[in-house]
């Protein structure tokens, strides 16, 4: 008898020895936290021991007592439930292991800004989060998050050096001031030569009644197509170290009005399973643009007419991945005192993006007519963009296009640029991502040059 209890005693030691080294304990450690593994691992290893006694106390009893049936029977009994809680016990962990597999699956694909935004300000006023429930009461509660990159690059255009550069450091603060009430803000600060600059490139604080309908206030990115939104400031969103040319921010000589100041409606539309959106924006729109003001109008519009955006996409739900939409733009700009010209903004995009693969396509119009019958510019741009993963490496390649006239009133300067771009980003870490590209540049009227560039982009 004294041998059998021995010989369990030491089984039982073995095996919740191997259960406390597995990695699959230490992966619910990193997971859950290590207070609720070991509350796992230490119910199994009472349970057991209980289970042990138990049994020693039966023979020993059956021997001394050569009898007593109903103790014996009760024990038993007490035994069964013991096993019946164990195999609880074992069903738990084995949900929890299919838990931790969807989550590695989840962590191959590259967040968006969209999907990050949605993880700090969305989930604020989605009254089925359980972070929703874990603050309800708690108001406000702030969360943060931080990006940053280190950049070098090398080019045969003439006038300009190689060399390290610090890219942005951005903050997304975020913070839910009531069950339907979530304000978002992203900080950026700019390397200079001997300093850096700080802009608040988002404030948006939002009112969510429901799905169907989120009013925002603020300073927001325009949602011009898909990439505005989808990918913010900080290059770790995105799978090349750059933005298309379509979509440089304004201060980088980009065509478009990224950014602008006003109120948005946006929310879904009951359509089934196509899951379409809506967006509706009024805001100050961008000042008459010239090489001399690429500012975002913050504190007043240099006229009064306002600018507006409508624009829908839908999501749906028998094509995983898949997004396609479309938008249109309008504002008045009066560039250097001249005539007022009407600035027509129509864009669409098709976007399928899952885990392993992304196929991005965008194209915009933009048309400014002088006002009083004068002429009308019409300057086209796009980008395809195309990227498959394999296990850390995510090879892509994109093509992009801005074709603009050099007499155009407002955005002369940038002209006709093109060109194709191939790079390969490695997953270093869950956190962290170097990415290396090559840039052929063809431009109107100045040097086309080559250029390869070496980002290290990280978030935390």
């Amino acid at each position: 008898m004294n041998i059998a209890v021995a010989d369990f005693s030491e089984r039982y030691r073995v095996e919740t020895s191997c259960c406390r080294d597995n990695t699959y304990f230490q992966s619910l450690a990193y997971w859950y936290g290590a207070c609720t593994v070991s509350r796992i691992v230490t119910m199994s290893r009472h349970t057991s021991f209980l289970t042990a006694l138990l049994l020693a106390s039966v023979f020993t009893r059956a021997e001394t007592t050569g009898g007593q049936s109903e103790d014996v029977k009760a024990l038993l009994q007490r035994i069964d439930q013991l096993e019946q809680r164990v195999a609880e016990l074992e069903a738990g962990k084995n949900t929890s292991t299919a838990h931790l597999q969807d989550l590695k699956a989840q962590d191959t694909q590259i967040p968006t800004g969209q999907t990050v935004e949605e993880h700090l300000s969305t989930q604020m006023h989605d009254e089925h989060s359980q972070n929703v429930r874990d603050v309800e009461g708690h108001f406000p509660s702030m969360q943060l998050r931080g990006f940053g990159d280190v950049d070098f690059s090398a080019t045969d255009e003439r006038g300009t050096t190689s060399g390290f550069t610090l890219g942005q450091f951005v903050l997304h603060v975020a913070s839910p001031l009531s069950k339907k009430v979530a304000y978002f803000g992203e900080l950026s600060f700019t390397a200079q030569p001997t300093s850096y600059t700080a802009d608040v490139e988002r404030s948006i604080i939002r009112y969510s009644y429901n799905d169907h309908f989120k009013l925002s206030f603020g300073r927001y990115h325009t949602p011009i197509n898909y990439w505005n939104t989808a990918f913010h400031h900080g290059t770790w969103f995105q799978t090349a170290t750059g933005r298309p040319l379509l979509f440089f921010f304004e201060d980088g000589g980009g065509p478009l009005p990224v950014h602008n100041v006003g109120m948005s409606l946006t929310g879904t539309v009951p359509s089934g399973k196509l899951d379409l959106h809506y967006i509706a924006e009024i805001g100050n729109g961008r000042p008459a643009r010239t090489p001399q003001n690429t500012t975002v109008q913050n504190s007043q519009d240099e006229n009064n007419g306002k600018s507006f955006n409508l624009g829908f996409y839908a999501r749906p739900d028998w094509a995983s991945g898949l997004q396609f939409g479309a938008s249109v733009y309008y504002d008045h700009l009066i560039p250097n005192a001249l005539t007022r010209v009407h600035e027509y903004i129509p864009a669409v995009h098709i976007v399928y993006i899952t885990p392993k693969f992304e196929f991005m396509n965008e194209g915009v119009w933009i048309r400014h007519q002088v006002d009083n019958g004068g002429r009308v510019y019409n300057s086209p741009g796009f980008y395809t963009q195309i990227s498959r993963q394999w296990a850390k490496y995510r090879p892509y390649f994109r093509y992009q296009y801005v074709n603009i006239s050099a007499t155009e009133p407002v955005l002369a300067d940038i002209g006709r640029q093109d060109g194709p771009s191939v790079g390969l980003r490695y997953e270093w870490s869950d956190f962290a991502a170097f990415k290396i590209q090559y840039d052929r540049n063809y431009r109107r009227g100045f040097q086309d040059y080559d250029s390869v560039s070496g980002q290290m982009a990280f978030t935390f």
